[in-house]
């Protein structure tokens, strides 16, 4: 007996001198697993609920830095909640996520249809394109038709039946029709009311709704979009990436795309860490204000949210204030209401996001010199839903091919891919203002 408590009281001594083994770190960033809670319920939560959740899930994404958001998207199991957000970011920072989404039905319709052609191209068999024919958005489905048909008849191999639907009596009866009338595929509706209307429910297609509403695109079905929410996360993510900035200067119009702009783009920059030091608005006397600015918050960049004539009051105003020499980063609509190079010069060495295809060649497209010698909608204001168009074309035909290969096409518009929600990303192409002329910048050049 006294040897076995002799032992025993050896054996406890011994485990006292044993120092205990650190946890194992956790598997994931804490904003990780923070979004990660949130995504777990994302899909029960619907209405503004789910848009604050899906906000409150990007912003703890956007807070990671590159290697991070990589490294955990990987770990990430298939058919986690999360795995479609942070893909998401990924291909907004223009990064490849380490697999293909999460889909439900990627196959937009295509079981029926013939095999598809080396590089993806798989059109349907009909198609019923939904646009505002008449009405008072008839001029902007009139550019956007013609760019789909330029598309269309510009395609050599084979094309869909088309059919073309009025939506002035309503998106959700035009969608019943073309259901009705045999085809296979929808391209449309245009309104965000409208194509919130038809994801309501499962609609009665595989469709490629030419807006983004409140509603996700439902399973089988995508939407593709030139809002002005995509444009400023794209202008967000060329100031973090292109030119590395952390203090941004903003000064933005008061119209409801200008504010739209701003605002998401304001959103991702703070969300990645970037202060904006001042939100200004657009006076013809304002260079005291920017002089003062310069000197107190000392910004390392610019972002103008303007039109043409907005942008030339400002420039020269941020030139007396010293900051002509920082980069200067603007919204598309810049290019409204310019046009003369002698008063554009002003805007020289803007850098702004704008369609590749009007200001060079895009493989597998009519420049958009010819078009513009055939149809008045291929040039001027009208021309970006012009290309527009001709990107809807393109997708109607390579959606099965984005979904399957996680891959990308170039287009009229930008490089387009799609994300584990449906959404059709794009990557704009980039030009800068010189000698009062708009010149589109190489990659590396940027």
């Amino acid at each position: 007996m006294r040897l076995f408590l002799l032992v025993l009281l050896l054996a406890l001594a011994g485990c006292a001198n044993v120092t205990p083994k650190a946890p194992p770190p956790p598997p994931y960033a804490a904003a990780t697993m923070q979004a990660q809670a949130l995504a777990a319920g994302h899909a029960a939560l619907a209405g503004q609920a789910r848009r604050d959740n899906a906000d409150a899930i990007e912003r703890l994404l956007a807070s990671l830095d590159d290697a991070t958001l990589a490294r955990d998207a990987a770990r990430l199991p298939v058919g986690d909640s999360l795995y479609n957000f942070a893909g998401r970011t990924l291909l907004r920072r223009g990064l490849p996520p380490p697999r293909g989404f999460d889909r439900g039905d990627g196959s937009f319709g295509a079981a029926s249809r013939p095999p598809a052609a080396a590089d993806g191209y798989r059109p349907p068999l009909q198609v019923g394109v939904l646009l505002p024919l008449s009405g008072n958005q008839a001029a902007a489905a009139a550019a956007l038709r013609d760019g789909y048909l330029a598309g269309y008849y510009g395609e050599s191999r084979r094309r869909p039946l088309l059919r073309f639907y009025d939506t002035a009596g309503g998106a959700k009866a035009a969608l019943a029709r073309a259901a009705a009338e045999g085809n296979d595929f929808v391209v449309g509706p245009l309104g965000r009311d409208e194509v919130d209307a038809v994801f309501a429910g499962e609609p009665a297609l595989p469709l490629l709704a030419l807006n983004r509403g409140d509603r996700a695109p439902a399973p089988g079905s995508a939407a593709f979009s030139l809002s002005p929410e995509d444009e400023g996360i794209s202008l967000a993510q060329y100031l973090i990436e292109e030119r590395g900035s952390k203090r941004v200067l903003l000064i933005a119009g008061s119209d409801d795309t200008q504010r739209r702009t701003a605002d998401a783009a304001r959103k991702q920059l703070e969300s990645r860490g970037v202060k904006i030091v001042a939100h200004l608005g657009v006076s013809e006397q304002m260079d005291g204000a920017l002089r003062q600015l310069a000197q107190a918050e000392a910004p390392d960049a610019v972002l103008l949210v303007l039109k043409g004539p907005q942008a030339r009051i400002v420039a020269p105003q941020l030139a007396l204030a010293g900051m002509a020499g920082l980069p200067r980063v603007a919204a598309s609509q810049i290019v409204s209401g310019t046009g003369k190079a002698a008063e554009d010069a002003a805007l020289d060495g803007i850098v702004f996001p704008t369609e590749p295809w009007l200001v060079q060649r895009v493989d597998g497209l009519p420049s958009q010199a010819s078009a513009a010698a055939r149809v008045d909608t291929a040039k001027g204001p009208a021309a970006r839903l012009f290309a527009f168009g001709l990107d809807a074309w393109r997708l109607t035909g390579y959606l099965e091919h984005l979904a399957l290969t996680n891959g990308g096409i170039v287009g009229a518009t930008g490089r387009l891919r799609l994300d584990g929600f449906g959404n059709v990303l794009r990557r704009p192409g980039w030009t800068r203002f010189v000698g009062g002329e708009p010149v589109p910048l190489a990659d590396g050049a940027r």
